[in-house]
């Protein structure tokens, strides 16, 4: 199913109402962060987009056509990004974050998911049509929870674009993926121009939330969310298969560590899953810090920093094998990390932006 931009929506007031330009923006709650060649770029509350061309030591506020909370950004190559967050909005910029423009909202996504479901329920009404008696309750059972299904998604469109998108990854200026709320997954093409229902090649029949979409080194790609999902992709997200995971909470995260094929998955309680062979098989990371991580990166020299709730920063020189825990004196939930020169970290998140040395502790 492809959805093609309109010119205009008929959507909640903030998605029309442009983010308020404020210099408190680099302190207030940003909730992702990335790097856009040299650019620095970080999504937070209120529609609030921030880029620093200095590593952070300065920053100027994007202009932004919504004012709901962004939860992701990526950028495709050094201009284009892409930012997601609630209502379902994907937003574009094609000048390295400074302006972004509304791209897709949560209204699009349920007619796109509305759509899979009326080619689902006409395709099994087909199979019964076909089917021996004997097989016929079954796949009436099967129509009935699809048409329940939709009916469900047709009251959630009566109400509006209520549900979040959380994480966004883009390949290069045309190809990319976001995830989201009640299962929700998108593909494009061409850079936003349309986008696709992807939920139902990922097997994940209850529509559980998916939290975090990336590629690791050698290619594959990797979404993670709740209920200890974890999907993979080998193919460039055409098809995908679910992993058995050694954790039944929610995982909020996943990055690659830089070497082929390992994947390190993190979530609520501290939990952390490695895996060196695609999620084949996994190891559980010890770690005395109990508490909910949210994002990770890894430093060129080959160090992995994981941060999270309660001001966690997690620092791992040996592949993760093992981490070292530094709690930040303000114990503010820590959503993002992106390296910087030298042994630094810029950290985002209730705090807004910080720079840090390589342990967590803020420079200023």
């Amino acid at each position: 199913m492809v959805w093609s931009a309109p010119a205009a929506f008929a959507l909640a007031d903030v998605i029309e109402t442009p983010a308020r330009p404020t210099e408190l923006a680099p302190d207030r709650l940003l909730n992702d962060v990335t790097q856009a060649g040299d650019r620095i770029v970080a999504v937070g509350e209120r529609g609030h987009i921030i880029y620093s061309d200095d590593e952070g030591q300065t920053w100027t506020q994007s202009e932004v056509p919504v004012s709901v909370t962004l939860t992701g950004v990526d950028f495709g190559s050094d201009t284009q990004g892409w930012a997601v967050g609630h209502s379902g909005v994907i937003l574009h910029s094609g000048d390295a974050g400074e302006t972004w423009s509304l791209q897709f909202t949560g209204i699009q996504a349920l007619e796109l998911a509305i759509q899979t479901k009326e080619d689902q329920i006409a395709a099994m009404e087909e199979r019964i049509e076909a089917a021996p008696e004997a097989d016929k309750a079954d796949l009436e059972w099967a129509l009935d929870d699809l048409l329940f299904g939709m009916e469900n998604m047709q009251s959630d469109l009566d109400i509006g674009p209520v549900n979040p998108l959380l994480d966004v990854w883009f390949e290069n200026e045309n190809r990319g993926f976001v995830v989201g709320a009640y299962g929700m997954i998108l593909r494009t093409t061409d850079g936003g121009e349309t986008w696709q229902d992807w939920a139902p090649r990922i097997d994940n029949a209850t529509n559980f939330h998916l939290n975090g979409v990336t590629q690791i080194t050698g290619g594959a790609l990797v979404v993670v969310g709740e209920s200890g999902q974890i999907h993979v992709s080998v193919d460039g997200g055409q098809t995908w298969e679910r992993r058995e995971s050694p954790y039944e909470g929610s995982l909020f995260g996943v990055i690659g560590t830089g070497q082929v094929n390992e994947i390190l998955a993190f979530g609520l309680r501290g939990t952390m899953l490695f895996s060196s062979d695609l999620g084949k098989s996994w190891r559980v990371v010890p770690s005395t810090a109990d508490t909910t991580l949210n994002d990770g990166a890894v430093v060129d020299d080959g160090r992995i920093i994981l941060v999270g709730n309660s001001g966690v920063v997690l620092t791992s020189s040996n592949g993760a094998e093992s981490f070292r825990n530094y709690f930040r004196n303000d114990r503010e939930g820590v959503m993002s990390v992106v390296p910087v020169s030298g042994t630094g970290l810029l950290i985002v998140g209730e705090g807004g932006a910080t720079m840090t040395d390589a342990r967590g502790m803020n420079l200023q």
